[in-house]
């Protein structure tokens, strides 16, 4: 069974939480077909704003790309990297208020590399969120018992490249939400 991530989530609810408004720009990494936030936040940040779309699949991107044009989403930009490899998203560094990391990390193999990219493009003080599958109540959606990811794993790693956690919490039957607050002065 498969599901658009806002199936299942609210986005609304946790861009509430971070105060996502009018003219930020926000980036999903290894945001997949759907684009589980980039639509939804597209709307928020408005026509001033910037929504980052990276994935390392070319035809995701395109996908994003299409969907885009056709419905009229000018603030979102498609680009393709490799979320592991620091250094190598054409994004600004320093310059995005929100990130978003949804249903990506089970997926990842060097999770301190994603978490040092984050790092490196987030503004100091900006809010970076982790949404994945949450272990104890999947039995048949998400991926494999044993490739879901810890959160308190997240939190260890996020802790070492400058990431303070701000709140954790259930978003819904199937997820964890881990919000996560850059802590001033660190320029990993």
């Amino acid at each position: 069974m498969s599901h658009a991530g806002t199936a299942l989530l609210d986005p609304a609810i946790i861009y509430k939480k971070i105060d996502l408004v009018e003219g930020m720009k926000v980036v999903e990494f290894g945001c997949g077909r759907t684009g589980h936030f980039l639509f939804t936040a597209s709307k928020v940040v408005g026509d001033k704003g910037i929504v980052y779309a990276l994935d390392i699949l070319k035809e995701v991107l395109e996908s994003i790309k299409n969907r885009s044009r056709f419905e009229g989403y000018h603030n979102i930009l498609p680009i393709w990297t490799d979320i592991e490899k620091v250094g190598g998203a054409g994004v600004p560094e320093g310059s995005i208020d929100a990130g978003f990391f949804i249903n990506v990390f089970f997926q990842l193999k060097n999770k301190a590399d994603a978490f040092a990219e984050a790092s490196r493009l987030l503004k100091n003080g900006s809010s970076l969120v982790i949404v994945d599958w949450a272990k104890k109540f999947n039995e048949e959606l998400g991926p494999d018992q044993n490739k879901m990811v810890d959160p308190k794993e997240l939190e260890e790693i996020a802790k070492k490249y400058g990431f303070i956690l701000q709140e954790n919490f259930l978003p819904g039957d199937y997820h964890f939400c881990l919000i996560f607050k850059k802590e001033e002065g660190t320029n990993k």
